[in-house]
C-alpha cells in the first residue's frame, strides 16, 4: 500500500520549493502531478514524465478522475507520493471520485481578478472558499503553507 506524504494545491506544479524542500523525508520516492490539461496534453505530461528528478523521484500526471482511480486501484502500489494540484477544483473533484485525504496544503495560488491573499503565496476567491469550507466540512484539515520552514497557517 502506498503513502501520500502530502497533498498540496501549487498553480505553479513543480518547482524549485516542491522538488527541495517538500519532497524530503518520509521516503517520498514519486510526484504526482494533477491538472487535466496536462494531463490531456501529450507533450505537457511527456515532458513532465520525461524529466522525472535528479533527486531520483518519479513523476507521474494524472487528471482528477485518473488519480482517484489509481487510489482505488491499490492506494498507489509502492508509491510514497507528494500529490500537486494546480487547483482547489481539481483536489475536491478527486475527492469525490475516492481519493481519501486527510490533509490539503495549499500553498501556491496566483492572484487573480476578485482574489484576496490569504498568505504571501494564495490569493483566494469566493469559489475556492467554498470548496475548502466543503472539504474542511467533510474533516480533511487544510492549511496554508509555502515551505515546510515557514509558518503554518489552518484555514
Amino acid at each position: 500500500m502506498g503513502q501520500i506524504n502530502l497533498a498540496r494545491v501549487d498553480d505553479r506544479l513543480i518547482h524549485g520549493q516542491v522538488m527541495t524542500k517538500w519532497t524530503k523525508g518520509k521516503g517520498t520516492n514519486t510526484v504526482y502531478v494533477v491538472d487535466n490539461a496536462t494531463a490531456a496534453d501529450d507533450f505537457m505530461k511527456d515532458i513532465y514524465i520525461s524529466t522525472n528528478s535528479t533527486g531520483g523521484l518519479k513523476i507521474k500526471v494524472y487528471s482528477d478522475q485518473e488519480v482517484a482511480d489509481e487510489w482505488k486501484k491499490d492506494q498507489f502500489g509502492s508509491d510514497k507520493v507528494v500529490i500537486i494540484f494546480k487547483y482547489i477544483k481539481e483536489a475536491k473533484a478527486a475527492i469525490d471520485a475516492g481519493l481519501e485525504l486527510e490533509e490539503l496544503n495549499v500553498g501556491g495560488v496566483s492572484k487573480k481578478p476578485n482574489t484576496e491573499f490569504v498568505i504571501p503565496t494564495v490569493a483566494l476567491g469566493d469559489d475556492d472558499k467554498a470548496i475548502l469550507d466543503e472539504l474542511k466540512g467533510d474533516g480533511i484539515k487544510i492549511y496554508f503553507q509555502t515551505v515546510p520552514d515557514s509558518k503554518r497557517v489552518d484555514y
